[in-house]
Formats: C-alpha cells, structure tokens, sequence
C-alpha cells in the first residue's frame, strides 16, 4: 500500500487516502497518534523523491513557491500544536463539502491548468504564497486529509501554473509541512521509527513510477488524476464523518 500510496501521491497528491486506512487496517491496536505520525515519516520520502524528479523538468517561480515552502512549515508546526487544544470535528464534517467544491469548480472550469501562465511575480503574489502555505500547511498539521489536493487546486487557480507545474510546487510544501509534523509528533515519542522507513522505501519506489507517468503524460494527465483522486477523498471522508461512529 505504501507503494502504491507513492504513486498516487507523486501524480495529484491523496496518498493518505491509501496509506493511512492500510496502517490502521493492519495495527488495529496500535495508537492512533503513532499510526499518524507514521504515515509522515513514509510520505515524506516519496513526496521528496516526486519533487526531485519534477524539478529535473519543469522551472519554478521561487520567488513564490520559496516563501510558500517556509510558510507551510510554520503554519504544520503551529496546526500539529493546536491539535490538543482544539476539536478536529468541525474539519472532519466540513471535509467533503470542501473537496466537493474544488471537484466542481475544476469539473466546469475545463481549461484550468492546461496552460501554464504563472502570474508576474511581485509582492502581492509573494504574499499570497504565504497565506497558500500557513493556511495549508496549519490545516496539514493539525487533520490533514486532502492537504496535496488543496494545494494543487491553490497553485492552479491562484498562480495559474498548469497541473504540471501545480504539482511540482505541491510536493516541495508538502515535504515542509511534513517535516514540520514529524519533528513535533518526534518530540513526543509517537512514531514507530522501523516501520516508517521501510514503509517509506517503497513509497519512494512508487513516487519514482508516480512522477514518471505524470512528467511523460503531461497536465491533461495530472488533470484527469486529481478529479479521481478528489472524487474518492470525497466519498472517503463523507463515509468516516457520516457513517462511522
């Protein structure tokens, strides 16, 4: 699952959707927390690997993305903090009508993302990097779920990258905001550090098929990849919020 979580998440982001149920299927009694924080540890090294291989063919804005990066750090360190503090439940409701708005606005807006014309940089766009990453990478810290689609659909509409280019940008956040996780969930002693690397071997491995098949197929490719991977987060979360206990 692991494997197969890289390669969904190399193309349009919604490798959770895959690995977080596949954990928590096969350590039923372990902690939540620790299944969570995991699940990071794996990520993150396919997410790193996707982003490498993007950045060997496509070009990047830095001046936008860069801020981006470090603002989603910030913003995953001070969300993993909050989540004692704060329900999650509200989230948890709200998910699905979330996604199903980004679904439908990328269903009936057919050529979004097809043509990458990024904005001229200037502060405004600096700035608007800034509040993608902290709001992003807050919600990334404290639930998570859809975090990869919610920052490709950002850079799109925002940015107007292509979904190329989009997913390029995401897996650099992600990396940040992941790593901001782990170092929080790390310091208190919640993650099952064997199982997180192995796990993340072969999330790499289906990063490196994952960001092949998104770089040789193009953005209609990536395009077509994240309206199914946003249409199952859908039902997926719809289902945990709705109809489980």
């Amino acid at each position: 699952m692991a494997f197969f979580a890289g390669l969904v998440d190399a193309v349009a982001g919604g490798g959770g959707l895959i690995q977080v149920p596949a954990l928590f299927a096969a350590y039923p009694d372990a902690p939540p927390a620790t299944l969570l924080s995991t699940n990071k540890v794996s990520a993150v090294g396919g997410t790193l690997n996707a982003a490498r291989r993007y950045l060997r063919h496509v070009s990047l804005p830095w001046a936008v993305v860069g801020p981006a990066i470090v603002a989603g750090f910030i913003g995953s360190l001070l969300g993993a903090n909050a989540v004692s503090n704060f329900p999650a439940e509200p989230l948890r409701k709200a998910l699905p009508f979330v996604l199903l708005f980004l679904l439908l606005y990328t269903w009936f807006q057919p050529s979004l993302g097809d043509a990458h014309a990024p904005k001229a940089v200037g502060r405004f766009q600096q700035f608007k990097g800034i509040v993608l990453g902290l709001t992003i990478g807050f919600y990334d810290g404290f639930f998570g779920p859809g975090t990869g689609s919610f920052l490709l659909f950002g850079f799109v509409r925002f940015f107007g990258f292509d979904f190329l280019h989009a997913s390029a940008a995401t897996k650099l956040v992600n990396v940040a905001t992941n790593l901001a996780a782990i170092l929080m969930l790390a310091s208190l002693g919640q993650i099952n550090w064997p199982l997180g690397f192995a796990m993340m071997v072969a999330n790499i491995a289906g990063s490196q098929f994952g960001s092949r098949l998104a770089i040789q197929h193009g953005s209609s490719f990536v395009r077509k990849a994240f309206l199914v991977i946003v249409t199952a987060l859908i039902l997926k979360s719809a289902w945990n919020a709705y109809f489980i206990n």
